[in-house]
Formats: C-alpha cells, sequence, structure tokens
C-alpha cells in the first residue's frame, strides 16, 4: 500500500545528542526510534547546509549540481561569487519527479528553494529569502494566509551570531514555534502526498549555545545560565514533532533528517594569512585592521592562491590564460595543487600539533564537475576548526568567529529515523553505512513511484 510521506528535517541535528547522551529526554523520536529504523546518515563533501538539501532531494552531488557552497563562482573574475538559490538546480527535486504522477507536494522552509517555483502543491520557501516583503510562497496568494495564521513569517534568526544571547534564544523559539504552526495549518488544510520541513532552529542553537552546554568546549563554564539552552530546545522540538505527528494522517511514513551534524569549535584557520606566510597570496598594502579580503588590495599580478572562509575553506587558484591576471602556467596547475594540499595537510593548531586536515580536489570527490569548482576544498582539523577569510590579523590561528561569535563547527554525519506513523513496521533496529544521498530514492520508493535511473544512493527499507 502507498502510503504519504512526512520528511522533518532538523538542520545539523546530531546523532550523539538525538542517539545517544538525550534519547531518553526525547519521547517522540525515541517512540519513532524504537518502532522503525535509524541511524548516522552521512552527508556529503563539504557538510553545508547548502548544498547538502539540494543533494538530499534531487539525488545528484555537488558535483552534479555545479553547487558547492552557499556562494559559487559565476565565472572566472576575481568577484564573480554569487549566492545559490533555486535558479541555479537544473536536477529535477522529489516533488517535481512525483508531480509527473499528479501527486502533491507541501514544502516549508526547504533550504535553496528561494525563489519559489511553481509545484503541484504549495510551497513557503527558506531562510535565504531576503526579507518579509519578499515573495516568498507558491501560490503567491499563500503568503497572506500565512500572516493570517501566523502572524508576520520568520525567515530566520536575525542576528544570530549575537552577544545578546537571550535574545538570540527568544529569536529561535519564537521561529520555530511559527514553523511548526504553519506545517500544522498546511497538512490539516491540503491534499498532500508529500509533505517535507526544515527547521533552521537547531542549526542556529548549535552555533549560538554550544559553548554553554558542552564540558569539552574550551569555554564551557559549569553552572552558567545557560547550561541547559540546547537540550531544553531539542525537548521543545521533540514536542512540536509529536504534536504534527498527531495531525499526520495515518498512512504517513515519517522521516527525521538533517543535512550534517555539529561538534565543538577548537578554533578558526585565517587561510588567508596562512597563504600570505607561505608565499602564495600578496597584498599591496596590508590592512591596520581585520578586513574582509574582497575588501582588500590584492596584488593579483604576484599571487598564486587565495581562499575563503567558512565551516571548511575553498582554495581558487590564480591560473594564467583562466584568471584576468592568472600566473600559473596551465602546466604546473596540478604541481602547484599538489604542493598546497600537501602544506595544508600538515598545518598543526596554535602549538603545531597535528589536526587532521584534509584537502580534496573537486575531480575526486565527484565524477562530474559542472559549473565552476574550487580548486580545493580544505576540510580543516576534522571539523574541530573552520576557516576564516578574513586577513589582517597577523596570526593563522584565532580563537573567535571572524563573522560574530560562533561555538560549533559541522560534523560529517547528521541524523536518520523513518518509522510509520501508527508504530509499526519496525523493530528499533539501527542501521550502519547510511548516506544524505540515500533520501531521495527512498522518498520515491515509498511513494510506489518506478525506480529513476541516474540517482546516487539507494532506498532505505523499513
Amino acid at each position: 500500500m502507498e502510503r504519504n510521506v512526512a520528511v522533518i528535517g532538523l538542520d545539523c541535528a546530531t546523532p550523539q545528542l538525538i542517539f545517544g547522551e538525550w534519547r531518553d529526554h526525547l519521547p517522540n523520536l525515541r517512540r519513532l526510534m524504537d518502532s522503525g529504523v535509524y541511524g548516522e546518515l552521512e552527508s556529503i563533501i563539504p557538510p553545508i547546509t547548502v548544498p547538502a538539501w539540494t543533494c538530499m532531494v534531487t539525488g545528484k552531488d555537488p558535483g552534479e549540481l555545479g553547487i558547492y557552497g552557499f556562494r559559487n563562482r559565476k565565472d572566472y573574475s576575481y568577484d564573480g561569487l554569487s549566492i545559490a538559490t533555486s535558479r541555479d538546480i537544473k536536477a529535477d527535486t522529489v516533488w517535481d519527479i512525483i508531480a509527473r504522477k499528479q501527486k502533491k507536494s507541501i514544502l516549508v522552509g526547504v533550504p535553496q528553494t528561494y525563489p519559489p517555483r511553481e509545484i503541484n502543491g504549495c510551497m513557503v520557501s527558506c531562510f535565504l529569502t531576503p526579507s518579509p516583503a519578499s515573495q516568498y510562497t507558491y501560490p503567491p496568494t499563500l503568503k497572506e494566509e500565512l500572516i493570517q495564521v501566523a502572524g508576520e513569517y520568520i525567515l530566520d534568526v536575525p542576528d544570530f551570531r549575537s552577544e545578546n544571547k537571550q535574545q538570540t534564544l527568544n529569536g529561535i523559539y519564537d521561529m520555530t514555534r511559527q514553523r511548526f504552526k504553519v506545517a500544522k495549518h498546511l497538512v490539516s488544510s491540503r491534499e498532500w502526498d508529500f509533505f517535507m520541513m526544515v527547521e533552521m532552529g537547531t542549526d542556529r542553537i548549535h552555533h549560538a549555545f554550544w559553548r554553554y552546554f558542552d564540558k569539552e568546549h574550551r569555554l564551557y563554564e559549569k553552572g552558567n545560565p545557560f547550561e541547559n539552552a540546547v537540550l531544553d530546545y531539542y525537548k521543545y522540538v521533540d514536542q512540536e514533532i509529536g504534536e504534527l505527528l498527531a495531525v499526520l494522517g495515518p498512512d504517513t511514513t515519517v522521516l527525521i533528517v538533517s543535512d550534517h551534524g555539529a561538534k565543538k569549535m577548537d578554533g578558526a584557520i585565517c587561510i588567508n594569512e596562512w597563504l600570505m606566510q607561505n608565499g602564495y597570496l600578496t597584498l599591496k598594502t596590508v590592512p591596520t585592521g581585520i578586513t574582509p579580503l574582497n575588501k582588500s588590495d590584492i596584488d593579483w599580478d604576484k599571487t598564486i592562491a587565495w581562499g575563503e572562509g567558512g565551516y571548511y575553506s575553498r582554495v581558487f587558484l590564480n591560473v594564467k590564460g583562466r584568471e584576468k591576471q592568472g600566473v600559473i602556467v596551465p602546466e604546473e596547475y596540478e604541481s602547484v595543487r599538489d604542493q598546497l594540499r600537501e602544506k595544508l595537510e600538515s598545518l598543526g593548531d596554535e602549538a603545531g600539533r597535528p589536526i587532521g586536515t584534509k584537502v580534496y580536489k573537486p575531480q575526486e570527490l565527484y565524477e562530474e564537475c559542472r559549473g565552476i569548482p574550487p580548486d580545493l576544498i580544505v576540510v580543516l582539523g576534522n571539523l574541530f576548526w573552520r576557516a576564516a577569510g578574513s586577513v589582517g590579523h597577523g596570526r593563522i590561528h584565532i580563537f573567535e568567529n571572524d563573522t560574530g561569535p560562533d561555538d560549533a563547527n559541522h560534523a560529517q554525519n547528521g541524523i536518520f529515523i523513518m518509522s510509520n506513523k501508527n508504530g509499526t513496521g519496525g523493530k528499533g533496529t539501527k542501521k550502519d553505512n547510511l548516506h544524505l544521498m540515500d533520501i531521495a530514492p527512498t522518498v520515491l520508493n515509498l511513494l510506489g513511484m518506478p525506480e529513476i535511473k541516474g540517482l546516487s544512493g539507494k532506498a532505505i527499507e523499513i
């Protein structure tokens, strides 16, 4: 019997908390685990919101999509980065595929759905929407309906990297409360075969509050006023999930998924400071304060490489005949990449101790590289370190984020739980070797769709 499928996405939700330390505090998630299948869900490289959710719903990897992060090179100019939007997705999504069989979808907050596109059903777009004044729903008339139901829509937590922690915490709860209210309204008031929502609050609370509960974090202080903030929020999300489950139809299979996990952040590597100190990047004038690289005076005629910051780093090479002022002759391109990889992988912490950095050529990760991939993808310190892209620090290692307070980095593994809503069809089976790319074929299989060729991953069975 074909069943409706509901995917509840919790951005950044992490297995060590849900499957381990806090499992007994989360009765609704625990019930789904006990009655179905669950396991760690390996993410893509890089494990980051965009493009991970899009990879999940298309069954295509970043290379096939030509989307390597929130911002991607649109050309080989030095300032040619553009924010990824729904217009950049050329592959079919799950909801595109099932629409050919007249199946209806409801989407709420799925990353990279702005601007909203026409679907067979309805859509509320994601946190990448510029402002509430933008058109963020399909059909457009849905926007006014949501305002009547839940008030002005909260697209994201305003300034979640703020020092005002109580304000941030309040904002996370406000956003989550409203998102679940909208989800419950839509699944109760419309016909649907496929429902998917993504809650960003789990991501925001990790980045803002990880130091307050993780005793291994270098900034943890016992007895601090926010020591239970993340646990209490997880318990609240579990409660909201329970309420949403109650309004889903009896013939619904539920998936709880995340795009990646989370872990403490030990510090940041100033990637462009490192490139300068090692002779790869030259500035005409050294800034007197901390300055974004794109606002610095770069001497491109003497620059071999530059980098972008983030939870991982992308390094770009200045290649003759490709970039306007390229200096690397094409014949030496691979040797320069190899040299950079070797040096970056040997980079240690502030005391010179190995941290386990891995550097990838995109062509090694993806069979196809559409668009303009970075020349190197740098995963610093097994994701316990992030990359700071700004210059003017005068040192390679820093212990604060150059874009605002941030306690956590992304971890490679997220979560996967699948159960029939009525609690049948499984016996709490823990599965291994699950991958984010398995989600699209799993959903399509549950919806009775014929096997789609060209999808990575495999259908997961209850």
